[in-house]
């Protein structure tokens, strides 16, 4: 099929591009990969009157190491490949350069943008995990409300839903730093690698002295967002490895979620695949054993 009709507008700047949405509203659509935006046009499944095509504004370009003392700055325009070959992500966000190995595939993540999929909010897409599993910040500009941040656990407030009103422009994330003693965990089921996940599970820890501190187990793909297992971080606390361990937070982590039934199966299935992704990124991360005594 083909997209209908629509108007087309390339502005030069973010104040530009703001005051095009104050004027339009919900009837307009941000531009920036186009990757997720483009089949739901072919599709009819959406039919904006205007696309605001955010490619030529150099302000949302680039990765930043302290953009602001401890945090990185991923620009708006940031192509998930660039995400994946940036030496500043791999060095202090760790965590999302794990994830980066499971985003689609290379023509996806060659136009496909980091903030993108942030601002999409697909609940089986890895970068909204990984957000809420580093409290990352979320940098939202409108014509009239001037600049405002949003705290990632904020920012997803359902399936395809977020705290970005139909005038503001998600300009970029800001990811904190990796700190000394912190470990991260990623991995997903897939059908295939590079296709969106059937449960994922994004994890950040702390290890002092050899015992776990301020576990963050987030999973996707089940629920209609991220959940982040508030038991698991309670049984973690204080505690040293052992694959008892891991069974126990698994288990605690399980009862939280609430799958729907849906093409991937029913909430049994899906419940059994979440608990055996969380204990086998449970024991990746804190198995390595000797390393962290």
């Amino acid at each position: 099929m083909k997209a209908p009709a629509f108007q087309y507008a390339r502005p030069a700047s973010v104040d530009d591009a703001c005051a095009l949405l104050a004027q339009h509203g919900g009837d307009a659509r941000i531009l920036a990969g186009g990757q997720s935006m483009f089949a739901t046009l072919n599709l009819r499944l959406s039919a904006p009157s205007l696309l605001v095509d955010i490619n030529r504004i150099p302000a949302l370009q680039g990765i930043t190491a302290d953009a602001e003392p401890g945090l990185v700055r991923i620009g708006a325009l940031v192509r998930h490949a660039e995400t994946a070959a940036s030496s500043v992500v791999a060095r202090e966000v760790p965590l999302v350069a794990m994830a980066m190995h499971h985003v689609a595939h290379p023509a996806v993540r060659n136009r496909g943008t980091t903030c993108g999929s942030l601002a999409l909010a697909d609940p089986s897409a890895e970068m909204p995990a990984c957000a809420i599993a580093l409290d990352a910040t979320l940098v939202l500009q409108s014509r009239d409300g001037g600049m405002r941040r949003v705290a990632a656990a904020d920012y997803f407030q359902g399936l395809y839903e977020t705290a970005r009103r139909d005038d503001e422009l998600l300009v970029e994330v800001l990811f904190p730093s990796r700190r000394p003693g912190e470990v991260f965990g990623f991995d997903e089921l897939s059908r295939r690698h590079g296709d969106f996940a059937l449960v994922g599970v994004a994890l950040r820890a702390r290890i002092d002295a050899g015992v776990i501190r301020d576990l963050r187990l987030t999973t996707f793909a089940t629920d209609p967002m991220p959940v982040v297992s508030g038991a698991a971080a309670r049984i973690a606390e204080g505690e040293r490895w052992s694959p008892a361990l891991g069974e126990a937070i698994a288990a605690a982590a399980v009862r939280e979620l609430e799958p729907d039934t849906n093409h991937a199966g029913g909430p049994e299935v899906k419940r059994l695949q979440a608990a055996t992704m969380m204990r086998r990124v449970l024991a990746a991360t804190f198995g390595r054993g000797a390393a962290h005594d």
